[in-house]
């Protein structure tokens, strides 16, 4: 059985992976934003080992949630299911300077990858909005564009892509895959998202523990335990390292 770290994972489907794999026999970590909300969550899913607790919008509490990860060594796969958004009406800065958004979106996911012990399989939470995202990389944070929370949120999911696709590239022992859950009605979602949600979760389970070969993959994107064709950009190798060199930069960690 594989053990397993779910980022976001208090509610929606991050807790629904947590569930399935705690089902299946596997062990898992989850996380939540706040001790309330990781308390409840503990409440509702008592057979996970723990539920680690930091809001993921700064970079103080993405290296202490690092910390507390590595506490419980390494793992055999991480999920990086934490996100917000395409609904958000403004641009809100952290305690950084940052762009929230991208910080939760895209800066998190990077630091846990470059800081936690290296596992074996690493999946990141995409969308299929990331085929309209803005693969030229500049203004990335919205530091001069005039926001527009949808535009602002493919772009994110696009920086996603091109991390588990350069992540894949830097590190060929390890499996790096992004994948789409689908437009499903979760609170990120929202109650009109027309896509099936019984559906959305799956792939992530699948991804991080199935010995399906059409699983034990690298560099790939996917929708419904199938590969999806992806924007272009995300393959290009020139504008993976961008990314990861900007994250890098910003972060103070670059990825070895």
């Amino acid at each position: 059985m594989a053990k397993v770290f779910i980022t976001g994972s208090s509610e929606g489907l991050g807790f629904m992976v947590g569930r399935l794999l705690a089902e299946q026999g596997h062990g898992v970590v989850l996380h939540a934003r706040s001790q309330a909300r990781g308390q409840a969550t503990r409440a509702a899913l008592p057979q996970a080992q723990a539920v680690l607790v930091g809001d993921l919008s700064t970079l103080a509490v993405m290296r202490d949630v690092a910390e507390q990860a590595n506490a419980w060594g390494r793992f055999d796969a991480v999920i990086h299911n934490v996100g917000i958004g395409y609904r958000e009406p403004r641009r809100i800065e952290t305690a950084d300077g940052l762009s929230q958004l991208w910080a939760v979106n895209v800066l998190a996911p990077y630091l846990l990858t470059a800081l936690m012990h290296t596992p074996d399989r690493l999946v990141y939470l995409s969308s299929g909005m990331h085929t309209s995202g803005d693969p030229s990389l500049k203004d990335p944070q919205w530091s001069d564009r005039p926001w527009n929370g949808s535009q602002a949120y493919a772009d994110t999911k696009l920086h996603d892509v091109l991390l588990a696709l350069g992540v894949a590239r830097r590190w060929p022992h390890v499996l790096s895959n992004a994948l789409a859950p689908g437009w499903v009605p979760t609170r990120m979602g929202g109650p009109g998202a027309p896509d099936d949600l019984s559906q959305a979760h799956l792939t992530q389970a699948w991804l991080a523990v199935s010995d399906d070969p059409g699983a034990r993959v690298s560099g790939g994107y996917f929708y419904h335990q199938r590969p999806k064709v992806m924007n272009p950009a995300a393959q290009n190798p020139e504008l993976q390292n961008r990314l990861l060199d900007y994250c890098g930069d910003v972060s103070g960690v670059a990825l070895a």
